[in-house]
């Protein structure tokens, strides 16, 4: 198998971007990106550290983020599973990639910027639900913000209503990485320890 070396030989296979493709491109929010992202539930981030790439997702009961101002969103870091993953890149390399979704949408938002993380109360206090707040707040820089093209969510017809059938419990999965993991007793289990430490 050969693979692509240089940039000139991988633009030769693809040709021009359409006009659409690159004005969309700025660096901030203007008001229809604001009204789309603030109607996202939901993200995945993406960040880098000395020990290679992560993505996580991250979501919420209402909007995922915060836009602090045009060029700043922040992203309360609520109880997850405590590896740090994410954090710990942020602490060592500010580079941070945000794709939003919205259900039902088959467009996507983009924001590719630089981020800090933050203990600072006031601003945890604003994410505040039921008497609970997140750890940490992520504050994001916007350097660029743009929609995606549809094409991909098309083509995997994600919104569909059908659930995919036998698909892995986590349970299983992880029986499968420890023989003797209990996974029945996980996955039953599961569900009130979610709902429980959602926040």
């Amino acid at each position: 198998m050969e693979f692509l070396e240089d940039i000139p030989a991988l633009e030769a296979l693809y040709g021009t971007p359409s006009e659409a493709a690159v004005i969309k491109v700025t660096d901030h929010l203007t008001p229809a990106y604001r009204r789309w992202i603030m109607a996202s539930r939901f993200c995945v981030i993406s960040t880098v550290g000395p020990e290679g790439t992560d993505g996580s997702p991250r979501g919420d009961d209402g909007p995922v983020v915060l836009e602090l101002d045009a060029r700043t969103l922040a992203l309360p870091d609520w109880r997850g599973n405590q590896r740090l993953d994410t954090l710990r890149n942020i602490i060592r390399d500010e580079r941070i990639s945000l794709m939003f979704l919205v259900s039902g949408s088959t467009s996507v938002m983009r924001v590719n910027g630089t981020a800090r993380l933050t203990a600072d109360e006031t601003l945890r206090d604003r994410f505040e639900k039921n008497g609970k707040r997140p750890a940490t707040v992520i504050v994001v820089k916007i350097n660029e913000v743009y929609s995606q093209c549809a094409r991909a969510v098309m083509r995997a017809n994600l919104w569909k209503a059908d659930p995919t059938p036998n698909l892995p419990s986590v349970g299983e999965m992880l029986r499968e990485v420890k023989q003797d993991f209990d996974d029945a007793r996980y996955d039953s289990e599961w569900p009130e320890r979610a709902a429980k430490t959602l926040w």
